[in-house]
């Protein structure tokens, strides 16, 4: 079983401190919510393991695979089996979703076999027919061009139909409830929901409540001022719900001072 390691992972942007020692496993299999008020750090994680280049580590190990993907490159720590869905998707105007998702799978292959000559396109769709299917999408999607013009609930469809063809070991998934209405939050969550299973750890990044309604996590976490200080199953979630964030804040300056 994959598991993701992050160990002690300080991180700063220019010369503020983000995070301040961070520590959080995830296995294959487990679903794990990160809560927190904003500017707490909750994106900074997401970006730090996907190697945004903004983001600089001063301390800290992210192991996966027996590996440090902190000296590795952004598209190498996606063919390891990392996957970000981002909370603002960029719009790629003149790329489809079919072949932007083909030359994803392609460059992965080339880079395993330099002599692989890439997925035969009959092979391709079949594929692309069968995920679209399982997340219940209209086949016209993957002609469209990606992200432009998309509504967003369709821009975080993309972003699953993603998931599901590069089919990632551990996937995170930041903010992916940002700006949708109850029914396309439903839909996302049900696109993930599918895609969940023994062979995937998910990280779901959240202010609310409301995605862990349809997306139900094993572990729930709160972050605040960079460190994760509140682990616990889902009944943690629902108590942020009620009771805000104020009880977290005043438990911790008390453990501080």
């Amino acid at each position: 079983m994959s598991q993701l390691e992050i160990k002690d992972l300080h991180v700063r942007i220019e010369d503020k401190e983000i995070l301040k020692g961070l520590s959080l496993n995830i296995n294959e299999g487990e679903i794990h919510a990160i809560m927190g008020p904003n500017g707490t750090g909750k994106s900074t994680l997401a970006y730090t393991l996907m190697g945004h280049p903004n983001y600089i580590v001063t301390q800290g190990e992210v192991i996966f695979k027996g590996q440090n993907v902190l000296e590795l490159e952004p598209d190498e720590r996606s063919r390891l089996g990392i996957f970000l869905a981002f909370q603002y998707p960029v719009a790629i105007p003149g790329v489809t979703v079919a072949n932007f998702l083909r030359t994803a799978i392609n460059s992965r292959r080339r880079a395993e076999n330099p002599e692989d000559k890439g997925m035969p396109i009959p092979e391709f769709r079949k594929l692309l027919k069968e995920k679209m299917s399982m997340l219940k999408m209209d086949q016209t999607f993957a002609g469209r061009y990606l992200n432009d013009g998309f509504s967003g609930g369709e821009k975080k469809r993309a972003e699953i139909l993603q998931m599901a063809t590069l089919k990632p070991e551990i996937a995170i998934l930041d903010e992916t409830d940002s700006g949708l209405d109850i029914d396309a939050l439903r839909v996302v969550a049900e696109g993930v929901n599918a895609l969940s299973g023994p062979e995937l750890g998910v990280l779901v990044i959240t202010h609310y409540q409301r995605l862990l309604n349809y997306i139900k996590p094993h572990f729930v976490h709160i972050m605040l001022d960079g460190r994760i200080v509140e682990s616990g199953g889902p009944e943690l979630a629902l108590h942020l719900e009620e009771q805000g964030y104020d009880w977290v804040r005043e438990k911790h300056e008390e453990i501080a001072a």
